[in-house]
């Protein structure tokens, strides 16, 4: 069990610079053909600056969770969920934040208790400007 006094904690800020060949070789991994993430010239006549990264990029993002430790092997994916102010383009240099937003135990259907923790990411242009957020639910089994 994640002792729920980490609620509200928060992580320190994580730099990410997004990367052209990181946004190319993450569209090709999930078979996103899109031009407007392997393209530059297409985006670009888009209005883009740069190459758009796919709705699902952030999750290669490696921000830390504060004050929480648990073993790897133990860890479901509970779910992901993806909000934005504006497209992530190659380029941006984004400031990354982690919060733990709940941690809350159920009763597993085969027996057993698990553990749901649920973190929050904010990520910011150099200026303060939101760009996105993301939440996230991890199951520890």
């Amino acid at each position: 069990m994640i002792d729920p006094a980490v609620v509200g904690s928060t992580s320190e800020a994580t730099t990410i610079e997004v990367e052209k060949g990181a946004i190319r070789a993450f569209a090709h991994a999930i078979g996103d053909d899109n031009p407007l993430c392997t393209d530059e010239a297409f985006a670009r006549q888009q209005g883009y600056a740069s190459l758009v990264a796919p709705p699902t990029f952030p999750t290669t993002f490696r921000v830390p969770i504060p004050n929480v430790r648990f073993e790897l092997s133990r860890v479901l994916h509970g779910g992901q969920e993806y909000s934005y102010e504006r497209p992530i383009v190659a380029g941006d240099v984004l400031r990354c934040v982690s919060r733990v937003a709940d941690v809350y135990e159920r009763e597993g259907k085969q027996g057993g208790k698990m553990t749901f923790l649920v973190t929050e990411v904010r990520g910011e242009d150099l200026d303060g400007r939101l760009v996105y957020t993301s939440k996230s639910t991890t199951i520890l089994r």
